[in-house]
């Protein structure tokens, strides 16, 4: 909470429970008693309808909260008019009326600005029930019963309390997260229903009309203290799930043993009756039973849930927070006030893993987790983005708060980390955005990657966003971040392009290429954002993403097509993916969850990505041992060693265009085109040429020994190249 609104919030619980305590002094029934109350009232609907219109949450549950406070309003105004202008009783007036349509707009405000949450919790709702249901019980008991002349409007006041207690319930044994402002709204609540019981259920207690006042007095100052109060989330007695814990089951259990109470009751009221007392006692033995049980089963149900959501949204190897749970953190701290986002990569990261191995890597991260998180206040959020970047949301937070977290985040790395048995120094580049003008979270991270990048471009620690830094940003730090948002945001899209047999032109094959399409850049060639993502690693992200989508549409085809569908289906993977430890598992895990048959997969891979040896080869190899064809691509335009040919397990070798361009030429220029066939054919290796525009150049390859092609003579990438062979089949 920022230091201006901790000074309002202060300013304004010390005046209201001034005037809570002053009005004790104010003689009753006095027009200056009136002016007191209703001043107060007045105040608290101007804050509820400020914080409406500005925001922060759900301006429609404000909305409602403001008008069953203005209502209250309108009804105090009523009831002093009757008394002390007309003098006549206020009782069964207009002003009932606007009390009590202000019980329905409350309940509804409540439950509006903590929807988020309860809306996944069913089982909440059916809770509040149980205990409006056995406070329900005792109500018609104690109070509507004895009634000697009960009228609509005697039991309109207590039954609307028990509606009122039942949201309470609700807010308090709900699902996931309080909300510091939904607190205060359950706290005026409270303080509501406790002035009403003492008025309308205890009135035999004769206490002065000042003394009872203050319950909605001090309801009226928490309604006020809401409208100040950020929605920050602290933890709840529930987690996601929604299972219950033992204070949940020990509420809804009391419910339950109200029903054999009330029973004891009756058979005392009545006299002993027969059988009344034994009913009772039974009942008890079976609710608490019953419960005995259940809380058993709690027990192993919330142990479960435990393990599942540390799963789902903490990172395996550090044990910091996710992207996932970042990602819903962050959605929540933008609604609920102005929070400020560091983005951090390691710098020097990559050199450590290829001279000490990705163990010594994984403990490194792990490392630097632990010093991020000691650097950090209790209120804030570090989050693992995935690979060596990192990600903390600062909640309500001002800019100088997040330059002071940026300024610790630099100083945690600057000693030597241990790890590996090695004193390893490493850095990072951090760039921070703040919420102002942000339309969505998405947009909150896209300025801190630029922020980020931009901090690399100018050799800086850190670099806060500014307005003007799109402009002055370079453009690789641009299209880096919109990679990021063009990835959640599903702005790619696949096109493939048919591998044909020579001299027949049947498709054997497609190799799949991704498109951009941006929504203010227009096309976005490859050629541009592949190395970008490379140097930023969300080649990886991307480089999945593909590789699932093209395995789904190729067994789509598959069981559409039957016969007529392409046998391979080729996607390029860059050195980076190739650098990843894990990335033949989730190749596997890909072709597991699509049904795609492995030997029907090619990786097409270049020469500089496996040149050096080390982690690519030994992927490349894993990936051979699944059963995946590996084709090498653009061959003949990197090392062009040919012992690789020897010891990497390759199936094919793609003839880069240029030697295609020239292949109808006399003289030296098909020799390379000559040579490389006959490399292919001595090594048992397809070869297919690339790039054919002509059919010239497809006939002079197929008299010189290709047997396979591609390019715009035989078809353009398309999204879908067998969309007329699926007509025809269908």
């Amino acid at each position: 909470m920022t230091r201006i609104r901790q000074d309002v919030l202060a300013a304004w619980c010390t005046v209201g429970l001034g005037v809570v305590a002053g009005y004790q002094f104010v003689p009753i029934g006095t027009p200056a008693a009136a002016y007191v109350y209703d001043a107060l009232a007045l105040a608290v609907v101007i804050a509820l309808v400020v914080r409406a219109v500005q925001g922060g949450g759900s301006r429609l549950g404000w909305s409602l909260i403001a008008a069953a406070a203005a209502s209250r309003l309108l009804g105090d105004v009523t009831y002093e008019i009757y008394r002390q202008v007309l003098h006549r009783s206020p009782w069964q007036s207009p002003a009932d009326v606007f009390y009590l349509l202000a019980y329905p707009l409350l309940v509804a405000g409540a439950l509006r600005l903590a929807h988020r949450r309860l809306r996944l919790d069913r089982a909440g709702y059916l809770d509040a029930a149980v205990i409006a249901g056995g406070l329900g019980l005792v109500w018609w008991l104690f109070v509507i019963e004895p009634m000697t002349d009960p009228t609509l409007l005697a039991i309109a006041y207590p039954t609307f309390d028990i509606v009122l207690i039942a949201l309470v319930a609700r807010l308090l044994i709900g699902a996931g997260v309080r909300r510091t402002a939904v607190t205060a709204v359950v706290g005026g609540v409270l303080c509501l229903v406790g002035s009403d019981i003492v008025t309308f259920v205890l009135p035999g207690l004769g206490l002065p009309e000042g003394l009872v006042a203050i319950g909605w007095m001090l309801a009226n100052v928490l309604f006020g203290a809401a409208a100040i109060l950020p929605r920050v989330d602290v933890p709840g007695e529930d987690d996601v799930t929604g299972s219950p814990r033992y204070g949940r089951i020990t509420i809804l259990v009391s419910c339950m043993l109200l029903i054999p109470t009330m029973i004891f009751v009756q058979d005392a009221r009545v006299g002993h009756a027969d059988g009344w007392a034994e009913i009772g006692c039974a009942a008890a033995v079976l609710v608490l039973l019953v419960a005995a049980r259940m809380t058993g089963f709690v027990v192993r149900l919330r142990r479960q849930a435990g393990q599942m959501e540390q799963l789902a949204l903490r990172d395996d190897l550090t044990g910091l927070a996710n992207r996932r749970q970042f990602e819903q953190r962050l959605a929540e701290a933008v609604a609920d006030g102005e929070p400020q986002v560091a983005l951090l990569d390691l710098t020097g990261f990559k050199a450590v893993n290829d001279r000490f191995g990705h163990a010594v890597g994984d403990q490194l991260l792990a490392a630097v987790a632990g010093r991020f998180t000691a650097a950090l206040r209790g209120t804030d959020l570090v989050a693992r983005m995935g690979g060596d970047e990192f990600a903390v949301l600062i909640p309500d937070a001002s800019a100088e708060t997040g330059d002071s977290v940026a300024a610790r985040l630099v100083a945690a790395l600057r000693a030597p980390i241990p790890a590996g048995g090695q004193e390893l120094l490493i850095s990072g580049c951090i760039g921070i955005a703040s919420a102002p003008g942000a339309t969505d979270p998405g947009e909150l991270l896209r300025r801190a990657d630029v922020a980020m990048y931009a901090a690399k471009a100018a050799g800086r620690p850190w670099l806060r966003f500014t307005e003007d830094l799109d402009d002055r940003a370079g453009e690789k730090a641009r299209l880096g971040a919109d990679i990021r948002l063009a990835i959640d945001s599903e702005q790619f899209r696949l096109v493939y392009q048919p591998i044909v047999t020579l001299p027949a032109g049947d498709i054997v094959g497609v190799e799949t290429l991704i498109r951009w399409q941006h929504p203010t850049r227009g096309f976005v060639s490859p050629v541009d954002f592949i190395p970008v993502a490379e140097e930023n690693g969300l080649i990886v992200e991307l480089g999945e993403w593909i590789l699932r989508r093209a395995c789904e549409q190729a067994v789509w085809w598959r069981d559409t097509l039957a016969g007529r569908a392409p046998l391979h289906v080729a996607v390029n993977v860059s050195a980076r993916q190739l650098a990843e430890p894990d990335f033949a598992r989730t190749v596997a895990s890909v072709l597991a969850s699509t049904g795609m048959i492995s030997s029907n997969l090619t990786v097409e891979i270049t020469e500089t990505a496996v040149f050096g040896g080390g982690q690519a080869v030994e992927t490349v190899k894993a990936l051979r041992d699944l059963g995946v064809k590996i084709s090498l691509d653009d061959f003949g335009t990197g090392h062009s060693s040919l012992g690789l040919l020897r010891t990497l397990p390759v199936d094919a070798l793609k003839v880069d265009k240029q030697f295609v361009d020239t292949v109808t030429m006399a003289g030296e220029h098909a020799v390379i085109a000559t040579a490389l066939i006959q490399v292919a054919d001595g090594l048992h290796l397809a070869a297919v040429a690339e790039g054919v525009e002509t059919a010239e150049q497809a006939a002079e390859l197929h008299r010189l020994g290709y047997r396979f092609a591609q390019g715009y003579h035989f078809g353009r990438p398309v999204e879908d190249p067998f969309r007329e062979v699926a007509l025809a089949v269908a």
